[in-house]
């Protein structure tokens, strides 16, 4: 049995030195918020690395298609499309997708518009060898009716580049975000009147 000297002592040491003594306390404290602090910096920095490669996308992206809707751009189109790449690579990590993407139309209103066609059963659905217009000409009926490239004088060019790449940083461990982010670039522009615009088309049938 503890002596009452001895308790007595105890209990002076508990209300003196060893209970005013705050040493370790900065430290516990900061071990309990660093988690929630380092996740939203990683979160700030996922954002802004987001926000930073898509101002490089857009950048690099609208001067290829200046360049791509000039006379003769079509034997200068692979060019293009490599400083596209070369610009956005700089930026993300290795290993990261690029995909350019070029549609061209007859006018502004055409952009991702189906191909007309007569709806003779009126299922809203071309079919049954109802007669379509063959706008780009690819002999197939088409929900959007671009045809694929940078086209010819006249024409307006939808063109598109989508980068996914491996988030820099951990978070998308915590808050549930896919592991990949993807980053999309469009512009719409029409090409110089070089020549006469070929508004060609075919009447074909859905099958």
């Amino acid at each position: 049995m503890m002596r009452p000297q001895l308790l007595s002592s105890a209990r002076s040491l508990l209300r003196g030195d060893l209970g005013r003594d705050q040493k370790g306390a900065t430290l516990a404290e900061f071990g309990l918020i660093a988690p929630i602090l380092f996740m939203m910096l990683f979160g700030i920095f996922d954002v802004a690395h987001t926000i930073y490669t898509t101002s490089v996308v857009n950048g690099a992206m609208q001067r290829a298609a200046r360049d791509m809707t000039i006379e003769g751009a079509t034997l200068r189109e692979a060019q293009a499309d490599q400083r596209v790449i070369d610009q956005v690579r700089s930026v993300v990590p290795a290993g990261a997708t690029i995909t350019l993407k070029k549609l061209s139309y007859f006018d502004f209103n055409d952009v991702g518009q189906p191909e007309p066609f007569t709806d003779i059963n009126n299922d809203g659905i071309c079919n049954n060898g109802e007669p379509y217009e063959d706008t780009n000409r690819n002999g197939q009926w088409d929900a959007n009716r671009g045809a694929a490239g940078v086209g010819g004088a006249r024409d307006v060019v939808l063109y598109t580049v989508t980068v996914t790449y491996k988030r820099l940083f951990p978070i998308y461990n915590f808050i549930g975000l896919p592991q990949n982010a993807s980053v999309e670039g469009t512009t719409v522009l029409r090409n110089q009147p070089f020549d006469q615009q070929d508004r060609s088309t075919q009447i074909r049938n859905c099958t």
